[in-house]
């Protein structure tokens, strides 16, 4: 199979690209297996500060000599909610005395800037900066560009080609099966709710940069029809989550080990931004609330929470992120994973040419 323009300019072997999961999930032994193993590991940086971008992407030099991509979301506004902050508080305090903490009594501040961000991204030695949630400003490209590729996130056409036209080297289609945040932002998430097999298609026909498939992508038959559908590569965050090199507390591998494509379901309970995960108690009983504040304030007042419920093994109020394809998810290491999805792929696409 002819590779990828794109790939070859990052030199990868792989048309594999393991998605940056903030918050822990893609730990830099991840991220480097992943890029030693031919694809792209990335980075979520979106929760990190300037100092801990600067560790992580030291962690990762120290482990690869390959590319690795690193990963923000794009600067929105953000203005304090006026509204509803009691009642949030109080419905979330039961949860906090539950597991043993004190319930936050007002709105944490946000932390550090987009623009610090940024400019730890670009001393990270990373090949490729890659962010969601909207747009980037213009002067970020600008500054971006010169050192490394950049891939902006889309969930429907119209997105994708005001990414392509703000100057991406290539567009993340993000198709609604994709486990965490949804990536809209030119419409109302749920008018874009596009399935990955329909949504990659008309992004690759409606613009001319590459174009990364996302969501529902688990083994190597989604990689072959990813790519036969026009993709340059994939993007997967749900299969690299069960792997011995993920952050992730082992009661949240455990979940995706046993759920099934039905168990997720999109929720504003854990961030305040629409994101796919597992169903559990935390989610069902907040989202029947029907009260949650913007990101990121929702976001900052369950992260104590959250962490806590880690420590404490408590599935029921952490955010178990993952896409649809849940039940082909397995474990290993995230090299032998690399090197198996290759083989399904190739295996795949033999058979599609009626080889095999």
């Amino acid at each position: 199979m002819r590779q990828h323009a794109f790939l070859q300019r990052l030199t990868l072997s792989n048309p594999i690209i393991q998605a940056p999961m903030a918050g822990g999930g893609d730990t830099p032994a991840l991220v480097a297996a992943v890029s030693n193993a031919g694809g792209l590991g990335c980075i979520g940086a979106a929760y990190s500060t300037p100092a801990q971008i600067h560790d992580l992407s030291r962690a990762v030099r120290s482990q690869t000599t390959r590319p690795f991509g690193i990963n923000l979301f794009a600067p929105v506004s953000s203005e304090h909610p006026s509204t509803h902050v009691d009642a949030v508080l109080a419905l979330l305090a039961p949860y906090y005395d539950e597991l043993g903490i004190d319930p936050p009594r007002q709105l944490p501040p946000p932390a550090s800037t987009f623009d610090e961000q940024l400019a730890a991204v670009l001393e990270s030695g990373a090949s490729v900066f890659s962010f969601t949630f909207g747009l980037l400003p213009a002067a970020a490209i600008a500054a971006v560009t010169p050192r490394m590729a950049v891939m902006g996130t889309a969930t429907t056409v119209a997105e994708a080609v005001a990414q392509a036209r703000s100057g991406v080297d290539a567009v993340i289609a993000q198709g609604s099966e994709a486990g965490g945040h949804r990536g809209s932002f030119a419409v109302p998430f749920e008018q874009a709710m596009i399935g990955t097999m329909a949504l990659v298609p008309q992004v690759v026909d409606a613009v001319r940069t590459p174009v990364v498939a996302s969501g529902g992508i688990m083994d190597g038959r989604g990689i072959a029809a990813a790519l036969a559908l026009g993709a340059a590569a994939v993007q997967m965050g749900t299969a690299f989550l069960t792997t011995e090199e993920a952050g992730i507390p082992t009661v949240y591998k455990e979940a995706i080990l046993g759920a099934g494509e039905h168990e997720t379901r999109i929720t504003r309970a854990f961030s305040g931004r629409p994101a796919r995960g597992i169903v559990n108690r935390f989610m069902s009983e907040v989202d029947a609330s029907t009260t949650a504040l913007p990101f990121p304030y929702q976001n900052l007042l369950t992260r104590l929470l959250r962490q806590t419920a880690a420590k404490q093994g408590r599935a029921d109020m952490l955010s178990l992120w993952a896409g649809q394809g849940v039940r082909l998810a397995r474990r290993g290491g995230a090299a032998d994973l690399v090197k198996a999805l290759v083989a399904e792929m190739d295996t795949s696409i033999t058979r599609i040419a009626g080889n095999g």
